[in-house]
């Protein structure tokens, strides 16, 4: 479980979905026997809008013991880290305050089912490849590579889908400062011209009342 104060607490399905797809290499935590075991993957999103479940799709190096715990359906919580910063007590109007962190991160919890068959797995990779292929002049194209090369690289790894059951957003963006503080934070961010601080300070943009 995570610590999810209510005034940080970020519902809404669009809004998650719309992290999950723009922070999409995600950390994939699981449980079993061996204890916890966690790995950075790459996702891709399918459903979630318009009443149809949400399914995160990924893969793994077979020789991952994550793999196993996939393998028995407990479930697995993938987490997707945005943008964050830090936030110094000098941008309040008065204190005291000590200093504090910024961020935005969505836990999609859920059960996994393994991905066994070889041309569901192909796809897989097609719409992973293509997805952050798209945009480079000359992308590269799995269709374009040996067969046999591929037919190796692809014992070398299991494929995975998640049934969320679960998602939750924890965007923590100073709702719990006096409305006068906010601005000032967010001016601070903006010159401190790093993309992350830029970020945040956008996230929080949108959150104030007009």
């Amino acid at each position: 479980m995570v610590y999810l104060p209510s005034v940080f607490h970020e519902a809404r399905p669009d809004v998650l979905i719309a992290h999950i797809e723009r922070h999409d290499f995600g950390m994939l935590i699981s449980h079993g026997e061996s204890g916890i075991e966690t790995s950075r993957v790459p996702f891709l999103v399918e459903g979630g809008t318009g009443g149809a479940a949400l399914i995160l799709k990924g893969h793994l190096a077979r020789a991952n013991p994550q793999v196993a715990h996939l393998a028995t359906g407990g479930e697995v919580l993938a987490v997707f880290a945005g943008p964050h910063a830090y936030v110094s007590p000098r941008w309040y109007c008065a204190g005291p305050s000590v200093p504090t962190w910024n961020y935005a991160d969505v836990y999609a919890y859920g059960t996994p089912r393994l991905i066994a068959e070889e041309a569901a797995l192909r796809r897989l990779l097609q719409r992973l490849s293509e997805r952050h292929e798209r945009g480079n002049p000359a992308p590269w194209r799995m269709e374009d590579q040996p067969a046999d090369y591929l037919a190796t690289m692809l014992t070398g790894i299991v494929g995975f889908e998640i049934a969320v059951t679960r998602l939750e957003g924890k965007f923590k963006l100073s709702q719990n400062r006096p409305a006068a503080d906010r601005p000032r934070i967010i001016a601070a961010l903006e010159e401190r011209g790093d993309a992350e601080a830029r970020a945040v300070a956008r996230l929080m943009r949108e959150r104030e009342p007009d």
